[in-house]
Order: C-alpha cells, then structure tokens, then sequence
C-alpha cells in the first residue's frame, strides 16, 4: 500500500509542478488534489482554493490533529537554466518549482492522510488541509480554515526540514520606517540632509541585539532589507524610507518587538504592517516529539517562517526536503526524499495514533 501511495504522490507532484499555481492563483493545482481524493475514493471539500478532509472514523470526543502543507508557489526567479513549470527527472532529483517548497511535503502528507484515513479507533482524529496562499501570508490560506475544520488540537506543517522536527520557528515583523530631514536643492548648504542623517541609524539597526536569547530558535534577527529615497539629482529629499525585516524568537511576542523598537528604535517614525506572525513551537515532551526523537529524528529551531504562525495550538513543522533549497534557482527535490518521508510520517504517527 505504501508504495502504491508513494508512485500517485510522486505522480501528483510533478502534474502540481507543471500547473502554474502562484500565491492566490491557485484554482488548478486545487483542481488537480480535489482529482487526488477522487482517485483514493476519499470524501473531500473546498473552502476557495483550500481542499481538506477528515479521516473516515472522525470522532468528536477526540483530539484532533492537523497536517497541513501549502500547494502555492512563490515566482520563479531569473537563474533559471530549466523550465520551472516541466518536472524533469535527472540523476534522482525531481525539478521544478515548487517540487521542494513545499510540494514534495504535500503530497507525502496526503499519501500519509490517506494510509491512516480507514483505520479505526485512532487515538487522534485526522484533519487534511492542502492549503493557498502561504508564501504570500494571503487572507484566504490556512488561517482562513481554523474556523472552517474542526478544532484542532496538534498541528504537523509539512515544509522541507530533511525530515528532522523543527520544534520551533521564528515569528516575523516588518516595519516601514523613516527619517525625516529637511528638502533642499542640492546646490546650497544642508544641515538637516536625510540621507545623511540616515547613516547613523544604519549603524544602529546594524548593531543592535535584544536581550534575551533562545535556547531552541537563537537571537532575534533584525535586518534592514530596503531603503528609499529622492527623485532627482539636484534635490535632497524630505525623508528616507526604510524597511527593517525582524525575525522573533520565542522569549519575545511580536507586539514586545513593537514595543521595544517604538521606543528605541532612532527613526521620526516605525510602523509594523503586521503583528500576526508570531514564532511557534511545541513542548519538547510531546507526545509527537518524543516519537520522532524514538525514530532517530533530531530538534532544531527553524529561522523561516510558515503557516505554524497563524496557529494557535503546538506545531511540528516537519518535511521532506531542504530548506536552503527553497525559492532557489533550478528548485529540486530527490525522489527518495519522498519516499523516505513518506515512511517516516507514517512510522511517526504509528507511534501516536
């Protein structure tokens, strides 16, 4: 059963790699995973471009556990020497956009769902979501679900980590930030220049560090990853605009961030866009844990960011796959990768379910 669920994956993922299926226009590659569940005869429904179903047995009374991996993709960027949209075979690595962020997660996952989705008096309850808009934290992607499946108590999000539990990851915040100064032509004296002025405030984002520390996900990240202004040469602009990207751990909630920076930070003003994107994590003694560390997976904290930030209840993120692959030039994934993570989900949820 196990390798007649893995060679329909495998099959799924390359059609999915070969339907364009950027954040929000996802409409065929939902169309292709609504065909998915028609073929393994499973029950399935879709919420916009989200498909998902519950296992067979489905019984209120128990917790419940969600997987969940996104069929959105970012756009292919210009270092592509094949076709992003054609999944090519070379030397045991499946290419493609797509194909390791987070395809390859995807369809092991659903390969996954549906070994379990028969069987009887499961300890957990079994939710899949194959979910939209995750590169783009869109407003119609995962967390437009948690009030559309049933309560979920447990969380597995499939992204590549090499098969190894992510037990954490960092939130995110990005501000738009300025310095002001005083407009002048560029002929006469200016005291008050905003680009210049904006120098030392470099120098400070650059330097500065917060206080506390996490064992799990490392410092807080905080980079300046945009900067703009003038419009022409002979004119010294009112202000300089900056965007500063933080990456937050887990002994700080986002709003702290805003807080802190607010105060500190030496701009006129920092504004974030948002302060949903909070870091996630799960109890080293969990159930889900403790299993994978039994089947000989390490714990690492993750840096990126992934649909474990619009959840509220503890996240594994765990998947086939290498991160530093993702968004990549020439995306791939090895084909054994999927078939090893297909069997590791199942021998981890064997020891849970």
């Amino acid at each position: 059963m196990i390798e007649k669920l893995t060679t329909r994956a495998i099959q799924l993922l390359k059609t999915l790699i070969e339907t364009q299926s950027f954040s929000s226009e996802e409409d065929q590659t939902a169309a292709h995973i609504e065909q998915w569940f028609v073929q393994q005869d499973i029950p399935f429904k879709r919420t916009k471009h989200n498909v998902w179903a519950t296992n067979k047995h489905f019984d209120d009374s128990k917790p419940t556990l969600l997987l969940n991996s996104h069929h959105d993709t970012v756009k292919p960027n210009n270092g592509y020497t094949k076709d992003p949209f054609k999944a090519i075979v070379e030397d045991g690595k499946l290419y493609g956009l797509g194909s390791n962020d987070a395809g390859g997660c995807l369809v092991s996952l659903l390969a996954t769902f549906a070994y379990f989705y028969n069987r009887e008096n499961l300890n957990f309850n079994l939710v899949i979501v194959a979910s939209a808009e995750e590169e783009s934290s869109g407003p119609d992607g995962l967390n437009s679900m948690l009030s559309v499946i049933p309560k979920v108590d447990v969380a597995i999000v499939g992204e590549p980590t090499l098969m190894n539990l992510a037990v954490a990851e960092k939130g995110l915040v990005v501000f738009d930030a300025i310095v002001k100064g005083t407009p002048s032509h560029a002929a006469h004296p200016n005291d008050d220049n905003a680009i210049y002025k904006t120098i030392p405030v470099l120098e400070w984002f650059k330097n500065y560090t917060f206080d506390k520390t996490s064992e799990a996900l490392g410092e807080v990240k905080l980079t300046v990853t945009q900067i703009n202004a003038g419009k022409q040469h002979n004119a010294v602009p009112a202000d300089v605009k900056l965007v500063v990207d933080v990456r937050v751990n887990d002994k700080y909630s986002n709003q702290d961030i805003v807080d802190i920076l607010q105060k500190e930070a030496p701009c006129d003003s920092i504004i974030p866009r948002s302060i949903k994107l909070n870091s996630s994590s799960i109890p080293i003694d969990h159930p889900l844990v403790i299993a994978g560390i039994e089947i000989g997976r390490s714990t690492y904290g993750s840096p990126t960011l992934s649909d474990q930030a619009v959840l509220t209840c503890p996240s594994l993120k765990l998947g086939p796959g290498d991160s530093t692959r993702s968004h990549s030039a020439d995306e791939f994934i090895y084909v054994h990768e999927i078939e090893e993570g297909i069997k590791i989900y199942i021998e981890l949820l064997e020891k849970v379910l």
